[in-house]
Parts: structure tokens; sequence; C-alpha cells
């Protein structure tokens, strides 16, 4: 009775790294052409309109979410007026029920000396119409302060599986790099939370790079059927099973796509239909790489 469900098991396994493998990085080439993103450090597609890209700049700069289109073309941006840029470094959408939203991670902690860190959480911005911008502010709708379990962590890969009301991240600097877990809802007691360690991952780079096998961000799919992380040599995609945990999801191998070809890649960005990935790096004028199916 065993040897059936064996089978099962090996041939999804199989298959679920055969689609993750399907990925192939494309020609088509096209540039952020805003010049308020200096220094993207994260990245989320439009749950509304897949043709839109949600970025952020890095440490320091102003408290906006910049709106681009998937070919690099400037859709305004807005400023978010209960939040502070201390080190921004990842950017998640996702929807929960039935509303679109954004998930501004303030993690970075290059020394890992913050006392505790934040996750702004805010309803996704009205898209502009054809041959509009986006302009004006909006607030969070909630924050969640944490710690992390074990100690102040650098961390730059933050996603969602809304589906589970968990917030996944992986520590950057870590060797190897650590999973953490909590909660998306917002606590109703205030106070700092502690972010739970579930396991840890390894993203290796078969070339000599620095930071080529550090996590600098991350996304999930929309089906939950995967999971993406980007380093400075390029993407791997972590298959996820519907009953397995995200624990085990990034205890495997994950399947390597080959190097993006871009200087300090920072971002990383999953269709909602699951077909494409874009990655972005810092610095004007950033290109913008997409793997599709």
């Amino acid at each position: 009775m065993k040897i059936p469900w064996l089978i099962a098991s090996v041939a999804l396994a199989f298959l679920s790294k055969s689609s993750a493998a399907e990925f192939h990085l494309t020609d088509k080439k096209s540039n952020i052409q805003s010049p308020a993103i200096k220094e993207a450090s994260g990245l989320a597609v439009s749950p509304k309109n897949e043709n839109f890209l949600w970025v952020i700049n890095d440490s320091g700069g102003s408290p906006e979410l910049h709106l681009i289109g998937t070919d690099g073309s400037e859709r305004g941006k807005v400023k978010v007026t209960n939040a502070k840029n201390t080190d921004w470094e990842d950017l998640a959408s996702f929807t929960l029920d039935g509303n679109s939203y954004l998930l501004i991670a303030d993690t970075g902690d290059n020394n890992s000396k913050r006392k505790s860190v934040t996750l702004h959480i805010l309803r996704e911005p009205k898209l502009p119409a054809d041959g509009q911008k986006l302009d004006g502010t909006v607030a969070a709708d909630w924050h969640i302060d944490f710690t992390y379990e074990g100690g102040p962590r650098d961390c730059e890969s933050v996603a969602v599986d809304s589906a589970s009301g968990k917030i996944i991240l992986i520590s950057k600097r870590t060797k190897p790099p650590e999973v953490y877990e909590l909660p998306l809802r917002a606590p109703k007691k205030k106070g700092v939370l502690v972010a739970k360690k579930i396991g840890q991952t390894a993203v290796t780079a078969p070339v000599s790079l620095p930071f080529a096998d550090q996590p600098v961000s991350m996304d999930i799919s929309e089906d939950r059927s995967l999971a993406a992380v980007v380093t400075y040599y390029g993407v791997f995609l972590f298959p996820h099973k519907s009953d397995e945990s995200w624990a085990d999801a990034f205890s495997h191998k994950p399947v390597p796509l080959g190097p993006h070809g871009i200087g300090q890649a920072e971002s990383v960005a999953i269709s909602k239909d699951g077909k494409s990935i874009y990655v972005v790096a810092e610095g004007k004028n950033s290109p913008i790489r997409i793997y599709q199916r």
C-alpha cells in the first residue's frame, strides 16, 4: 500500500521542480524611467493590474511608494504619511478579504543593532487612469513592530502568504540564512512581537561573487506554489506543495534560474498569474529583468 503513495510523492516533487524550472530569462529590454527611483530596494506587482509595479527606495529616502509600468514607464508616487523610511528593504503585495494590500518592510539592519524593526501594511492606492500619474498621500492601516528570536538580524527578504495569515522573512547575513514568520493580522495588544524562527535555507551560487549567497529580496506566488529569492548572482525558486510548510519548502535545495546579469540586484516580484518574475537593481534607471514561463 505504501508503494503507490511513494511513487505519487516522487512524481509530485518532480513535476513541481520541473514547473519551476520552466522559467527562462527573456530578452525584453526596459529600464526604470522615474528619476525619483534612485535606490530601488523593494518591488511588488499590483494585485489590481499586472501591468503596474510598485517600487520603494532604500534607507533614508522619503517614505514614498513609486508606481511604474512593467515597461519601466513612470506612473507617479504617493507619500505614506504615518511611516518613516529608516531602512526600507522589501515590498510585498497581497489580497486579503477581497482587498489588495502592500507591505513595506523597514527591516534593514546592516550591523544587527536595531532594537526593533517595523512592517507597514496599507491598502493599495487607487491606480491612475491612462495618461495620468499617481499623486497624493496614503496612510498605513497597521504596523507591526518586532524583533527576532535569537536577537537582531539584517533582513531584506520579506513575503506574505495571506492564505495562511503569515509573513515569511529570511535573514541576509547569517550563515546559513534563517527563516522566520510573523502573523499578518495586526496584534490586538500593542508592543513588540518576536518573529519565530522556523528553519533555515540556502541559495548557493556556482560562482565566487560578493553576497552571491545572501538573500536580498523574496516573493511568494499568489497560488502559493513557489517562492522566489534573489541574490546578487541570480534567482532561486523554492517549490511549495499545498500540504507543506514554508519551513519544509525552504529546507529543500532550490531551483536556480541562472544569472540575471545586473549589478547589485535588490528586488524580485512574481506576477499574480505566476507566469512572470521581475528583477530590478539599485541605482538610477535600473534594468528590468523578466523571467517567463
